[in-house]
């Protein structure tokens, strides 16, 4: 959906300062709340399959219970949601799920910045001066090596006998190795499958001469 400038007025309406944007309690922290709060209530209501206070709810079987606290962390900091409870207890949120401590896309950053070369402390400073969020070192170890679980398991996955068309290429990328950034060249294989559909074979890196 796109965002309208008369929107974007509407809600800088009131903003004076960089505070009241980027602020604890600012524009963005808010709206990321009320965003994330109203996308659950949609799936507890697609979930039960009638609106709040619909006559279609009653002796459904199941209904709304309240709402539970939770804490979970975002890059405007950590927010407080309201999450809907359902009688049956059935209720599985996909925004956040059961066990999750932040919203989706939080990982996502850590990863990027740790691609880039960036180590653990550089990654806490990063979050800590961009977004006033306290990360722990802990919490950054258990996202990358999530991700270098799942880097294995792909390495590990069976290949198809026969590829018709197979594709190599390269690029050069910036990578931090032992304290110093340098150039590598990253080799890839790109292979058609027998059902024209394309898939990368494997990654391999080297350091570029001369860099």
């Amino acid at each position: 959906m796109p965002i309208t400038d008369k929107l974007v007025d509407q809600l800088l309406a009131g903003c004076s300062s960089p505070e009241d944007i980027l602020g604890e309690s600012g524009l963005l922290k808010q709206l990321t709340k009320k965003v994330a709060e109203r996308a659950l209530e949609a799936e507890m209501e697609d979930h039960l399959g009638y609106s709040k206070h619909e006559p279609s709810g009653k002796n459904s079987g199941n209904s709304r219970n309240g709402k539970s606290r939770k804490s979970v962390r975002s890059v405007h900091g950590d927010i407080e949601l309201e999450v809907p409870r359902d009688r049956n207890g059935t209720f599985e949120p996909r925004l956040v799920r059961k066990g999750e401590k932040q919203l989706q896309g939080f990982d996502d950053r850590i990863i990027s910045l740790y691609a880039r070369g960036m180590t653990t402390r550089d990654i806490q400073a990063h979050f800590q001066d961009a977004y006033g969020v306290e990360v722990s070192p802990t919490f950054i170890s258990q996202v990358t090596n999530a991700v270098m679980d799942e880097v294995t398991a792909w390495q590990s996955r069976p290949l198809d006998t026969v590829y018709p068309i197979v594709y190599l290429d390269a690029l050069v990328v910036r990578s931090r190795d032992s304290g110093q950034v340098q150039n590598k060249s990253v080799y890839l294989a790109l292979g058609i499958n027998m059902d024209g559909e394309k898939e990368l074979l494997g990654l391999w890196m080297a350091q570029t001469e001369g860099a």
